[in-house]
């Protein structure tokens, strides 16, 4: 099995799911468990393991489980290692990472898997994993009711508390990583503690109830860590969200998905080539303008960068959204570019009169004659500029046959 997950708290879930799938063998008996990392195993120490696992299954007809973390660190050929015994049954092989597996696994070892995808937490399960942590640490929680009272009425000295609309600000915040809200409860806690024994440890400054509010969440929590990788599957998740909602003319949406890959990290010139293209692909003919705005964007960003071009880009994307659409002249080169791949034996000569002849000998040739100058004519000029095989052919409305 290969589990992919979406968020960094699911790393941690992977690793337990395999603790619970070890413990449940050895209580079993039924085979061996063997945890091995990525990160700093090599090629020998996998080829050791599954040696291992032969003389196991040959001498005690017992099956080894094999979990490698962030196999993903593996490349392809390290990959390949676990193939031959995947087939035959020699391991059974649980792999975790954090990317997309469909680009960062081996296909044929992605073929003979099973992948489970572990969602982001949502707001409820955060709640209940941070109530947990609120009763292992033994504060007390206080409701809207609480809160408007005296906190020294409610917290004692020892006693230390924490608002429900703090922790609900934490479950918002975590983007649904449970790591990052159990490290930003303790945060906030630990500098709450700290600043209150400072305020009470001063000449003539009584004990003071300690309370953990939204702005100690705040601080706690700095939302530095938006959910987006610039090499991962999030990068191609978000572009393709922009693209789409573009073409869709609809700018709120475009301008929230700009706005999640820039406060990401995410190189403004990588969305300001991406806009060159959208004027071009999406836009076209309807309105060509489009193409000199984007040009226009993308040198403004590299003249200045961030963060002064992010309203650059967010201008250039507005525009996008808003203008009229037309695929006409990039259907039409795809057509082209189908014409071609799809032309069965050598591709057609270039017509006689459509040739390039600077020397005596070509034009003996034939080359250039019977050629048509344009501005000569007053009226259109009828001529052939395809060869003869298409002519006729309209690349504007053509469809591909069928071979």
């Amino acid at each position: 099995n290969v589990t992919s997950s979406h968020c960094l708290s699911a790393c941690c879930l992977q690793t337990t799911l395999a603790h619970i799938i070890a413990s449940s063998i050895k209580k079993k008996g039924t085979g061996r468990f063997v945890t091995l990392s990525a990160t700093s195993a090599s090629t020998s120490d996998v080829r050791e393991v599954i040696k291992q696992a032969q003389n196991e299954l040959r001498l005690f007809k017992r099956k080894t489980v094999l979990f490698i973390d962030e196999i993903h660190r593996f490349n392809k050929s390290q990959q390949d290692t676990f193939l031959p015994h995947v087939e035959c049954g020699t391991i059974t092989l649980i792999g975790a990472t954090t990317e997309n597996p469909s680009f960062q696994v081996n296909s044929a070892l992605l073929s003979r898997c099973r992948v489970l995808v572990l969602e982001r937490l949502s707001v409820e399960a955060m709640g209940s994993i941070l109530r947990r942590a609120v009763d292992f640490l033994g504060l007390q929680v206080l409701n809207g009711d609480a809160v408007e009272r005296d906190a020294s009425e409610i917290c004692s000295e020892s006693q230390v508390c924490i608002e429900q609309k703090a922790l609900d600000m934490v479950a918002h915040l975590c983007d649904g990583d449970a790591r990052a809200a159990l490290n930003g409860l303790q945060l906030a806690v630990q500098a709450c503690v700290a600043q209150v024994r400072t305020a009470s440890s001063k000449p003539h400054a009584g004990p003071q109830p300690i309370t953990v509010r939204e702005q100690h969440i705040k601080e706690g929590l700095q939302r530095s860590h938006i959910l987006y990788d610039r090499a991962g599957e999030e990068h191609y998740n978000c572009i393709s969200a922009l693209h789409k909602s573009m073409r869709g003319s609809e700018p709120n949406a475009a301008l929230y998905w700009l706005a999640r890959m820039l406060e990401g990290g995410e190189d403004p010139l990588y969305v300001a080539r991406r806009l060159v293209r959208f004027a071009s692909e999406d836009i076209g003919l309807a309105d060509p303008a489009a193409l000199s705005q984007a040009v226009s964007a993308f040198q403004a960003c590299h003249f200045i960068g961030m963060p002064e071009c992010e309203v650059i880009l967010a201008q250039c994307v507005v525009y996008m959204t808003r203008a009229p659409k037309s695929v006409e002249v990039y259907k039409a080169y795809n057509n082209v570019k189908c014409c071609l791949r799809k032309h069965q034996g050598p591709l057609p000569a270039v017509p006689l009169h459509l040739r390039n002849a600077p020397t005596k000998l070509m034009k003996n040739l034939g080359y250039a004659k019977g050629y048509k100058y344009n501005p000569n004519y007053s009226r259109p000029v009828e001529q052939e500029y395809l060869p003869e095989e298409l002519r006729g052919v309209n690349f504007f409305t053509w469809t591909p046959p069928d071979l």
